[in-house]
């Protein structure tokens, strides 16, 4: 069985794409799937064992081109897929498994797209989770009606390298061995997902004054820079030197890794924070404009700390009242005391 599936363009989205990879090896274990996504995803694809090639995207979000589509398409032809998954909901997402005369296409409908499918769901209501949507396209309509069908939605789990952990801790002179606390500070969808770098660097004081073999990692992109300064230019001047920006300076599989080597990880609702999920380590989410019953991080040893504003959740970029009060009124303080009702160690 040669499988194409036409991947999400979030990283976040990515990770939890996995269930399916994961779900369509225990129906085919023999099976090749390969994955098309953007090129900031495909570093991620490598730590996902079912995908057996991670295939460039060259085609811009957005960006229709279907010349281009028609060109990739053809290309593809030469592979011989015999299912294709198209993950994102867009009617130009479907159109290169198409063009490479896939017998079998699948996917949500979206964009009245549905006689570019061969097979389709629509009942979005009854799947309120994106990993159990993205699960039950292993499954036909008939078998799986609703998210109460599905026995089990695999786990994702990005393989880690340990070697290579030891590696990025040199180069940026780190020490892997100290109880870490990772924070990741940034929201590629926007300022109604990320909590104020001040209430962050409350977080860091507290958790740096109870031991000083403690230290603390800022992660996330070159976007993320200017917040990851701000946060530690906020932190106690005693504790400055323990915290260790890495945001735009990793790669995402440093990152992958090192996450992983750290004790707690305290994050937006984000790719990092789906990331941190998929390395086993203990997650603290903040949600302010967006939902943990739609995208909560994949793994049981969590903490959830979500908004309680009546707007909320609006799934909005910019909050519409200019206050992201859904964000403000879960302060540091209500947040620590949280965080050390679940876990002793930490306080």
């Amino acid at each position: 069985m040669r499988i194409l599936v036409i991947a999400p363009s979030w990283i976040g989205d990515l990770v939890m794409s996995q269930c399916l990879y994961m779900e369509l090896k225990k129906i085919y274990p023999d099976s090749i799937i390969d994955v098309m996504a953007p090129k900031w995803c495909l570093d991620v694809l490598k730590r996902m064992p079912e995908v057996s090639n991670a295939i460039l995207m060259p085609i811009g979000h957005g960006v229709f081109n279907l010349k281009e589509r028609y060109r990739l398409g053809k290309e593809l032809k030469a592979n011989h897929y015999d299912q294709a998954y198209i993950l994102p909901n867009s009617f130009k997402s479907a159109l290169i498994p198409l063009f490479a005369g896939i017998p079998y296409r699948r996917g949500w409908i979206g964009e009245s797209r549905y006689f570019i499918l061969t097979d389709y769901r629509r009942n979005k209501k009854d799947f309120p989770k994106l990993i159990s949507r993205y699960t039950s396209l292993a499954h036909s309509n008939s078998e799986i009606k609703s998210e109460k069908d599905l026995k089990e939605i695999p786990t994702p789990k990005l393989t880690v390298h340990e070697s290579d952990t030891s590696t990025a801790s040199s180069k940026f002179s780190i020490n892997i061995q100290a109880d870490v606390l990772g924070i990741c500070p940034g929201a590629e969808f926007g300022p109604t997902k990320k909590w104020p770098p001040e209430y962050y660097a409350i977080i860091t004081d507290k958790y740096l004054s109870s031991d000083s073999g403690r230290e603390v990692w800022i992660f996330g992109s070159n976007k993320d820079v200017e917040t990851a300064e701000k946060l530690k230019k906020s932190v106690s001047p005693d504790y400055q030197k323990r915290v260790h920006i890495l945001a735009g300076r990793t790669t995402i599989e440093e990152a992958i890794d090192l996450l992983a080597a750290c004790k707690f990880v305290i994050c937006n609702d984000s790719g990092l924070m789906h990331i941190s999920a998929a390395v086993g380590v203990r997650v603290i989410a903040i949600f302010g404009s967006t939902s943990t019953l739609y995208t909560p991080p994949t793994t049981t040893n969590a903490l959830l700390v979500e908004s309680t504003e009546p707007c909320h959740p609006c799934f909005k970029r910019q909050c519409r009242y200019g206050t992201t009060d859904c964000l403000k009124k879960l302060t540091a303080e209500m947040v620590w005391n949280k965080i050390c009702s679940k876990w002793e160690d930490i306080k």
